[in-house]
């Protein structure tokens, strides 16, 4: 697993051949899909998007994907047909995405979670943990009611228990990234260099191997 502090060790814009990091990181995924993790407020989706954009991929959001495939939103399904069903066609629609041509997606807070979903990712996809703090979870998920597991109780209380039950399986994802109330451009620059040489390391095991 790859973890980065709040700043780059490097800064790798081009290198040596003069190759752009993007272009680097898009060459070296060789095909292969970035599927963002994490909790909700994270900032999976507006990170993800800007990522894509960098590489020259498409980005896909897995609950907008599930949403339109049930013709209802995530709360409608939830209150009407609860979390089990949900998980179960989550886990199909990751499926179907990861199944499908490269791209940047974006999965919602509990996908990583559910052991056959995770599978899936582990297998089709290289993942990126965004890890935020509680305060900056908080902050961000205040803003709006469409959380589902937040609409009942104490939010802070759920964002604890949460944190502390989802976080440990966060932590199989490949490459983890602190989330912070920065730029969105200084966190896309930590996931570049993080997946610069995590591909490498990939790149080099596979020419020694």
């Amino acid at each position: 697993m790859e973890d980065t502090g709040l700043t780059p060790t490097r800064d790798p814009k081009t290198d040596e051949a003069g190759e752009s990091l993007e272009a680097r990181v898009a060459r070296q995924l060789e095909g292969r899909t970035l599927a963002m993790v994490g909790m909700m407020g994270a900032g999976k989706s507006s990170i993800g998007r800007r990522l894509a954009a960098r590489l020259g991929l498409p980005f896909v959001d897995a609950d907008t994907e599930i949403e339109e495939a049930a013709n209802a939103t995530i709360n409608e399904i939830f209150e009407q047909h609860g979390e089990a069903y949900f998980r179960d066609g989550e886990r199909r629609v990751i499926q179907r995405l990861l199944d499908g041509a490269p791209k940047v997606l974006a999965t919602g807070g509990g996908a990583f979670i559910q052991p056959e979903t995770r599978a899936a990712i582990q297998a089709g996809a290289i993942s990126v943990w965004l890890k935020a703090d509680r305060d900056l979870i908080l902050a961000r998920v205040r803003r709006r009611s469409t959380r589902p597991l937040l609409r009942t109780g104490d939010p802070a209380a759920v964002v604890d228990r949460l944190i502390a039950e989802r976080y440990p399986i966060y932590d199989e994802a490949d490459i983890h990234i602190q989330s912070r109330d920065v730029a969105h451009d200084v966190v896309i620059e930590n996931v570049l260099v993080a997946l610069d040489d995590y591909l490498s390391r990939d790149t080099t095991e596979k020419v020694e191997g």
